[in-house]
Protein backbone atom coordinates (compact mmCIF):
# COMPACT_ATOMS: atom_id res chain seq x y z
CA UNK A 1 0.00 0.00 0.00
CA UNK A 2 1.30 3.48 -0.84
CA UNK A 3 2.28 5.90 1.93
CA UNK A 4 -0.38 8.47 1.00
CA UNK A 5 -3.11 5.81 1.31
CA UNK A 6 -1.83 4.84 4.75
CA UNK A 7 -1.67 8.50 5.79
CA UNK A 8 -5.22 9.15 4.61
CA UNK A 9 -6.50 5.95 6.25
CA UNK A 10 -4.79 6.63 9.58
CA UNK A 11 -5.70 10.33 9.64
CA UNK A 12 -9.36 9.67 8.95
CA UNK A 13 -9.47 6.82 11.47
CA UNK A 14 -7.86 8.81 14.28
CA UNK A 15 -9.91 11.96 13.57
CA UNK A 16 -13.13 9.91 13.51
CA UNK A 17 -12.22 8.07 16.72
CA UNK A 18 -11.33 11.33 18.42
CA UNK A 19 -14.54 12.87 17.14
CA UNK A 20 -16.56 10.24 18.97
CA UNK A 21 -15.79 12.17 22.13
CA UNK A 22 -18.03 14.94 20.79
CA UNK A 23 -21.02 12.64 21.38
CA UNK A 24 -20.64 13.15 25.13
CA UNK A 25 -18.84 16.50 25.04
CA UNK A 26 -21.30 18.55 22.98
CA UNK A 27 -24.36 18.09 25.21
CA UNK A 28 -22.29 18.84 28.33
CA UNK A 29 -20.87 22.12 26.97
CA UNK A 30 -24.12 24.09 27.24
CA UNK A 31 -25.22 22.53 30.51
CA UNK A 32 -22.90 21.04 33.08
CA UNK A 33 -19.61 22.43 31.72
CA UNK A 34 -20.83 26.01 31.29
CA UNK A 35 -21.86 26.09 34.96
CA UNK A 36 -18.38 25.13 36.22
CA UNK A 37 -16.01 27.65 37.75
CA UNK A 38 -13.20 28.01 35.19
CA UNK A 39 -9.47 28.11 35.92
CA UNK A 40 -7.45 30.99 34.44
CA UNK A 41 -6.43 30.58 30.82
CA UNK A 42 -9.41 28.62 29.50
CA UNK A 43 -9.71 29.29 25.75
CA UNK A 44 -13.05 29.85 24.01
CA UNK A 45 -14.92 26.61 23.33
CA UNK A 46 -14.54 27.17 19.57
CA UNK A 47 -10.76 26.60 19.89
CA UNK A 48 -10.97 22.97 20.98
CA UNK A 49 -12.47 21.42 17.83
CA UNK A 50 -9.90 22.80 15.35
CA UNK A 51 -6.98 22.15 17.71
CA UNK A 52 -8.00 18.54 18.32
CA UNK A 53 -8.66 17.97 14.62
CA UNK A 54 -5.14 19.19 13.80
CA UNK A 55 -3.60 17.12 16.60
CA UNK A 56 -5.54 13.97 15.64
CA UNK A 57 -4.46 14.49 12.02
CA UNK A 58 -0.81 14.70 13.10
CA UNK A 59 -1.30 11.56 15.21
CA UNK A 60 -2.71 9.82 12.16
CA UNK A 61 0.30 10.79 10.06
CA UNK A 62 2.59 9.57 12.83
CA UNK A 63 0.80 6.22 12.90
CA UNK A 64 0.98 5.91 9.11
CA UNK A 65 4.73 6.59 9.18
CA UNK A 66 5.25 3.88 11.79
CA UNK A 67 3.16 1.49 9.71
CA UNK A 68 4.91 2.33 6.44
CA UNK A 69 8.53 3.09 7.29
CA UNK A 70 9.44 1.05 10.37
CA UNK A 71 10.72 -2.44 9.65
CA UNK A 72 8.75 -5.31 11.18
CA UNK A 73 10.12 -6.39 14.54
CA UNK A 74 10.32 -5.32 18.17
CA UNK A 75 10.74 -1.57 17.49
CA UNK A 76 7.61 -1.51 15.38
CA UNK A 77 5.62 -3.53 17.93
CA UNK A 78 6.74 -1.24 20.76
CA UNK A 79 5.96 1.89 18.75
CA UNK A 80 2.50 0.57 17.84
CA UNK A 81 1.90 -0.55 21.43
CA UNK A 82 2.79 2.82 22.94
CA UNK A 83 0.76 4.62 20.28
CA UNK A 84 -2.25 2.42 21.07
CA UNK A 85 -1.82 2.89 24.84
CA UNK A 86 -1.80 6.67 24.59
CA UNK A 87 -4.74 6.60 22.17
CA UNK A 88 -6.81 4.52 24.61
CA UNK A 89 -6.11 6.98 27.43
CA UNK A 90 -6.93 9.88 25.12
CA UNK A 91 -10.23 8.36 24.03
CA UNK A 92 -11.19 7.45 27.61
CA UNK A 93 -10.88 11.01 28.88
CA UNK A 94 -13.91 12.71 27.24
CA UNK A 95 -16.54 10.18 28.38
CA UNK A 96 -15.16 10.30 31.92
CA UNK A 97 -14.87 14.10 32.16
CA UNK A 98 -17.84 15.26 30.08
CA UNK A 99 -20.06 12.16 30.18
CA UNK A 100 -19.72 11.00 33.78
CA UNK A 101 -18.53 14.35 35.21
CA UNK A 102 -15.81 12.52 37.13
CA UNK A 103 -13.19 15.25 37.03
CA UNK A 104 -10.88 13.51 39.54
CA UNK A 105 -10.85 10.25 37.57
CA UNK A 106 -10.39 12.22 34.35
CA UNK A 107 -7.41 13.95 35.98
CA UNK A 108 -5.87 10.55 36.74
CA UNK A 109 -6.41 9.47 33.13
CA UNK A 110 -4.94 12.63 31.60
CA UNK A 111 -2.01 12.59 34.03
CA UNK A 112 -1.25 9.01 32.99
CA UNK A 113 -1.45 10.16 29.36
CA UNK A 114 0.87 13.09 30.07
CA UNK A 115 3.40 10.74 31.70
CA UNK A 116 3.12 8.15 28.92
CA UNK A 117 3.56 10.58 26.03
CA UNK A 118 7.28 11.37 26.52
CA UNK A 119 8.01 7.62 26.67
CA UNK A 120 5.93 7.06 23.53
CA UNK A 121 7.59 9.97 21.71
CA UNK A 122 11.09 8.74 22.59
CA UNK A 123 10.34 5.15 21.54
CA UNK A 124 8.50 6.19 18.37
CA UNK A 125 11.28 8.68 17.51
CA UNK A 126 13.85 5.91 17.80
CA UNK A 127 11.88 3.99 15.18
CA UNK A 128 11.04 7.02 12.97
CA UNK A 129 12.11 10.57 13.89
CA UNK A 130 9.32 12.36 12.04
CA UNK A 131 6.66 10.06 13.49
CA UNK A 132 7.86 10.96 16.99
CA UNK A 133 8.19 14.69 16.30
CA UNK A 134 4.63 14.84 15.01
CA UNK A 135 3.45 13.91 18.52
CA UNK A 136 5.26 16.77 20.30
CA UNK A 137 2.52 19.42 19.79
CA UNK A 138 0.01 16.87 21.06
CA UNK A 139 2.09 16.29 24.20
CA UNK A 140 2.29 20.04 24.80
CA UNK A 141 -1.48 20.39 24.39
CA UNK A 142 -2.07 17.46 26.75
CA UNK A 143 0.09 19.27 29.32
CA UNK A 144 -2.15 22.33 28.97
CA UNK A 145 -5.28 20.15 29.08
CA UNK A 146 -3.97 18.51 32.26
CA UNK A 147 -3.62 21.95 33.85
CA UNK A 148 -7.21 22.76 32.81
CA UNK A 149 -8.54 19.45 34.13
CA UNK A 150 -6.72 19.97 37.44
CA UNK A 151 -8.06 23.52 37.66
CA UNK A 152 -11.64 22.44 37.02
CA UNK A 153 -11.32 19.65 39.56
CA UNK A 154 -9.82 21.94 42.20
CA UNK A 155 -12.32 24.77 41.72
CA UNK A 156 -15.41 22.57 41.48
CA UNK A 157 -14.88 19.76 43.98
Amino acid sequence: MKLWVKILTCMLSIVLLGGLGAVVTTPAITGWYSALEKPPGVPPNAVFGPVWTALYSMMGISLALIWHRVEPGLRKKQAFGLFLAQLILNLAWSPVFFGLHWMGVALIIITALLLLLPCAIIKISSADKLAGRLLIPYAIWVGYATYLNAGYWWLNR
